[in-house]
């Protein structure tokens, strides 16, 4: 194992998005490409928003991903006194001149300590990354205005250097628009509700800014950690298409054996009324002609109804 450190921080504000779960699997590819390590960092500092359940979102799509964190979760919110030591120890900067303030013409002042006296995004985020020994910061390219402010606070803290940063494409919309949660379907749990296998999201979002050298883009993770390089990723927004999602999905359906299909499917049977009167045994047998034609297992029960469906009873 390398000293190669990764983090992945999400903010417990909402269901985990699908622009941060592409930021989690490129954090983890790279962690795996490098023989580092990839730590969980909650960034839940903002009480107000962070709640119990948007944490477990976190962590269950997570663990539905298959990414694999090393060692325990962080929480930011267990970690206060850090951040307090660290803003004392910036209030008293000259040891001669007791506090010293001047102004800066090119990057304004910016609060590092909030008045009920948390931290923060600027400041734990700057006193984690030092503190747990991050060497690369892969994130959103949205927050490439907040590093020269963090790289600041970073020296202040007594840091020669910082870390590699690596700041990730946007993903965008058919209409080339930031994805957003007000106007696009962007958590990753509504696709695993629509029948996505996880293999194929975890497949579909590494294409999302990176893409293999010999062009073939289905392929098992295994080939695509040894593939990954984050300097191979294209600065150029990544659209989201649904379409091509669903498309690989049904590869990865299609390759499935009729036993596996039978069990995934299972949880969508539930859902119709002749669904608890079907075994796998019985849906084995059916599943071949079905699979050919499904793109996501949310279709598999309509598909299903011609021969298991109850026929109608009429009045004579």
């Amino acid at each position: 194992m390398s000293n190669t450190r990764l983090r992945f921080a999400p903010a417990p504000t909402g269901s985990l998005h699908l622009g941060s779960a592409r930021t989690a699997l490129f954090n983890w590819l790279a962690a795996r490409r490098l023989g580092g390590e990839l730590i969980l960092r909650i960034e839940d500092t903002n009480a107000e928003l962070s709640k119990p359940e948007l944490i477990d979102n976190i962590y269950r799509s997570l663990d539905w991903l298959q990414i694999e964190f090393d060692g325990e979760p962080v929480r930011q919110s267990e970690r206060t006194d850090l951040y307090n030591d660290a803003v004392e120890q910036w209030l008293s900067d000259d040891l001669v001149r007791g506090n010293v303030s001047f102004e800066n013409e090119h990057i304004e002042d910016f609060v590092v300590r909030r008045a009920d006296g948390t931290a923060t995004f600027f400041t734990a985020n700057a006193v984690d990354d030092f503190d747990l020994g991050i060497t690369h910061v892969v994130r959103g390219e949205d927050l490439i205005n907040v590093t020269p402010k963090v790289l600041m606070l970073r020296r202040a803290l007594g840091a020669s250097d910082g870390p590699e940063f690596a700041h990730l494409p946007l993903i965008v919309n058919e209409q080339r628009k930031k994805l957003s949660k007000r106007r696009d379907d962007v958590a990753l749990e509504s696709y695993r509700e629509r029948g996505v296998l996880a293999p194929a999201m975890i497949n579909y979002l590494a294409l999302l800014g990176w893409g293999p050298p010999d062009d073939i883009e289905v392929r098992p993770i295994e080939e695509i950690i040894s593939l990954f390089e984050l300097t191979d990723v294209n600065p150029s927004s990544a659209m989201f298409d649904l379409k091509k999602l669903e498309a690989i999905n049904a590869e990865y359906i299609r390759a499935m054996s009729p036993e596996d299909f039978s069990h995934a499917l299972a949880p969508w049977l539930k859902q119709e009324s002749w669904g608890a009167t079907v075994g796998v045994e019985e849906l084995t047998k059916v599943a071949p002609l079905i699979q050919e034609r499904t793109k996501v297992l949310s279709e598999g029960p309509g598909q299903l109804d011609f021969f298991f469906l109850t026929a109608p009873e009429f009045d004579e």
